[in-house]
């Protein structure tokens, strides 16, 4: 096939949830099909000649433009409140993308378009005669901040918000050939608000078997890590739920425990997050197996936020056992005792991580059986396999409507 891709993110380097998919999708289905990649990257110091080369092993060509991110004092922002559709589609909306999508349709026939992500979506319906796929969709964060909005003022907007959103995906879903989501929460979700869609399928998010095998160093005793970059909202949260109300009672029984926190925090109110004694913050880190590999435990104490957790998988993979909330583990086919600890309670959290601290023969079992989940269930490989099939039934059908 002839893939015109469209990424929401430049994909090199894959080191965010969003990079890390998009680049593996592109690179396992390069390798039985054609790939022209349209990318968005995030500013200017993001991107370089290097990190466009980088993909062009996978893709006949490759072209990238700056994403605007949303600013809702813009005043295409404001205009936008007006809309049905959201602020966020109408206030980013980029010409230069779209002339890029133009230019590379007008001199290439597709087989087929994928938008990556909802900000990719405008591009996709300006390739005529060709059919297009919705590649993870993601409406759990906002469906979460609606239905947990906190006195009538916050749900009144996020209600706006939601009926905006879920009115504009129905209309999407009505032109589009296919969609993905990353988790059977997210299918369900999407079924609510349009029963009758039938090209809708599971996706889930996978792991480099190759790249996290092999010697990376050895686990060191009371050490925690959570590895997310603390500008992204869940992120945040989470830590500042385990550093206030978990990290003190691991802390009481396990005096010389220490918690690294791997990302960027650039701008974030990290006054705001209970540090103290043990916990650091490593910022953005060049390759964070080593890191991972060497820690007794990964922590994901995830409240809010949809999708399934990339960090999960990468540190099973890595053989380092998880400790996580229901939330964070949502999505994904693991089972409690058996290759994860899951707790929602702070004191129960605290206990999970202080009985891992100490017995070692859990930590054996639950690192073990971890790998063999990935191993089995979670390679690129097969997750490209699943969005291929999906493609390959969205081009025939395609080819039968414009016979």
């Amino acid at each position: 096939m002839r893939i015109l891709f469209i990424s929401g993110w430049y994909p090199y380097p894959p080191d965010n949830g969003a990079k890390i998919r998009e680049f593996n999708l592109i690179k396992q289905l390069a390798s039985r099909h054609e790939i022209t990649l349209l990318s968005f990257y995030s500013s200017p110091d993001s991107m370089s000649q290097e990190r466009l080369d980088a993909m062009r092993p996978h893709c006949r060509s490759v072209a990238a433009v700056s994403y605007k991110e949303f600013n809702p004092t813009r005043f295409r922002a404001l205009l936008a409140l007006f809309s049905t559709r959201p602020r966020a589609v109408v206030d980013t909306y980029s010409l230069e993308m779209a002339g890029l999508v133009k230019s590379a349709s007008d001199g290439r026939v597709f087989d087929v378009v994928i938008a990556a992500t909802q900000r990719t979506v405008p591009y996709a319906l300006l390739v005529d005669g060709v059919p297009w796929v919705f590649e993870e969709i993601e409406l759990a964060s906002l469906y979460d901040k609606y239905a947990k909005a906190p006195g009538w003022v916050a749900r009144l907007r996020y209600g706006l918000m939601w009926w905006k959103q879920t009115h504009y995906v129905r209309g999407l879903l009505s032109r589009c050939g296919g969609c993905t989501v990353v988790s059977e929460q997210e299918r369900e979700l999407i079924l609510s608000i349009s029963p009758d869609y039938a090209s809708l399928v599971v996706v889930p998010n996978g792991v480099d078997l190759e790249a996290n095998t092999g010697d990376f160093g050895q686990p060191k005793p009371d050490t925690l890590i959570y590895t997310g970059a603390l500008t992204y909202d869940a992120n945040f949260n989470a830590m500042e739920f385990f550093l206030r109300d978990v990290f003190p009672l691991v802390k009481a029984q396990r005096p010389s425990v220490s918690l690294r926190i791997t990302g960027k925090y650039d701008g974030v109110p990290v006054e705001r997050l209970p540090l103290g004694d043990g916990a650091e913050l490593t910022g953005y880190l060049d390759d964070i197996r080593p890191a991972v590999a060497q820690s007794w435990i990964c922590v994901a104490p995830l409240r809010v936020g949809g999708g399934t957790r990339l960090k999960i998988l990468e540190a099973m993979a890595l053989g380092t056992p998880v400790v996580s909330t229901s939330k964070g583990a949502e999505g994904l086919k693991v089972t409690h005792e058996e290759n994860i600890l899951i707790a929602d309670d702070p004191g129960d959290f605290a206990q999970a991580i202080v009985r891992l601290l100490e017995n070692e023969n859990l930590r054996a079992r639950l690192s073990a059986s971890g790998r063999r989940l990935v191993e089995g269930q979670y390679s690129w490989e097969m997750c490209a396999r699943q969005l291929e099939q999906l493609l390959c039934q969205v081009v025939e059908r395609g080819r039968d409507s414009y016979a």
